[in-house]
């Protein structure tokens, strides 16, 4: 049934859509995202008028581009919702139909899969592997000085008092959080760590020596506690940070082509652990820029901390990221398998959703487009073209 778009709009607004009525107002910007100057303009009979519509959507969504508390898509919550909604009823009325019309399709799906939690596995030096995730809250480790608590809320907390001796420094815990777990924790210097799902971080049961040292892998984001006389060290297969003090997040997954590297707070060195010190190339990032690693060599540019803090603070943000990449991301969280069937290096989709939302939410999303089609299977999902 034909939609009235400037109803439709209004319920989207006013928060009264059905899921299936947010998905077909979603799809409409993200057709409007994917036009360009030479995509049927030419010669289109109100040309100016649908450029001066685009231009209209454009500014009032670069300026009040927001989220609300439950986290759904908002690529149209807008301040003036007047202007949204004349703009994409002039839009819809005379540019639309002159489009082949793609149906709406929903996410095939024989069960739906819940999204990641506070998971994690802690392997202590003795090598007891204790799961955090069935741990009761309170202590879980109190000896040689050294108190482990896990908190309500999830994070891992470490207190270590100078009963625990200097050989503490050369002894290791591991934690490690798998496909579809994060977790937080305090290290016994009182730097606060998170980790991504899929990710291990190492680190001593004291700091000892000249350096504060730390492995990791996957992703991370530190907030290191200040101690001038002990620099703070995150080693990555692929590269060396050393910071005195700082906020930062490292990305340096093996399935990704690039390790990177966002300064927020304070002042980092990145260097590339390439085993030779006379040529490795490394960079000092101001906050506000991003380093990126491959092939040990460096660039460094201006970061979209928003989309970068993402997934700590519960969202999935996209900035007109391609297709694989996406899924990339959906697949540690949902710990599932992305099966790809045809041909999408040209799909790019933008916009937020909640990380607490099943798996459909998202890619209900991307689906409404009509450019793309998923089946949930299992732990599979089958990634399929529109035709």
């Amino acid at each position: 049934m034909q939609q009235d778009p400037k109803l439709l709009l209004k319920k989207y607004t006013d928060g009264e859509c059905s899921e299936e009525e947010k998905a077909l107002v979603e799809s409409w910007y993200q057709e409007l995202n994917n036009i360009n100057a030479h995509h049927s303009l030419s010669n289109h009979p109100n040309k100016n008028l649908v450029e001066q519509t685009k231009k209209e959507v454009w500014s009032a969504l670069s300026i009040h581009k927001n989220k609300n508390n439950n986290g759904t898509f908002l690529w149209l919550k807008v301040t003036s919702a007047a202007i949204v909604l004349i703009a994409f009823s002039v839009y819809l009325f005379l540019y639309r139909p002159h489009q082949k019309a793609s149906p709406t399709r929903q996410v095939a799906k024989v069960s739906d899969i819940a999204p990641g939690g506070n998971k994690a596995f802690l392997t202590l030096a003795n090598g007891k592997k204790i799961s955090l995730t069935d741990a009761a809250n309170g202590e879980l480790v109190k000896e040689a000085g050294l108190v482990i608590q896990k908190k309500a809320d999830g994070q891992l907390i470490y207190t270590a008092g100078n009963s625990a001796g200097s050989a503490s420094g050369s002894q290791y815990n591991i934690i490690e959080t798998p496909r579809g777990g994060k977790y937080q924790i305090n290290l016994p210097d009182g730097t606060r760590v998170w980790l991504n799902s899929g990710s291990a971080l190492k680190y001593p049961l004291n700091f000892t020596g000249y350096f504060r040292k730390v492995e990791l892998k996957g992703e991370g984001y530190f907030e290191v506690a200040k101690d001038k006389t002990k620099p703070f060290l995150v080693k990555t297969a692929q590269q060396e940070v050393e910071v005195l003090g700082t906020h930062f997040n490292i990305s340096s997954y093996t399935d990704e082509a690039v390790v990177k590297t966002t300064l927020l707070e304070g002042s980092v060195k990145v260097k590339a652990n390439t085993g030779d010190s006379k040529v490795s190339a490394q960079e000092i990032l101001k906050p506000g820029e991003q380093s990126q690693l491959s092939s040990n060599q460096i660039k460094v540019g201006p970061a979209d901390l928003e989309s970068v803090m993402a997934w700590k603070n519960g969202d999935f943000v996209f900035e007109g990221d391609d297709l694989k990449s996406i899924m990339r991301q959906l697949s540690r969280w949902y710990d599932v398998e992305v099966i790809y069937q045809g041909n999408f290096e040209k799909l790019r989709f933008g916009g937020y959703v909640s990380r607490s939302k099943n798996i459909s939410s998202v890619l209900n999303i991307m689906a409404s487009t009509g450019k793309v089609h998923f089946e949930i299977i299992d732990k599979k999902i089958i990634v399929t073209n529109n035709k």
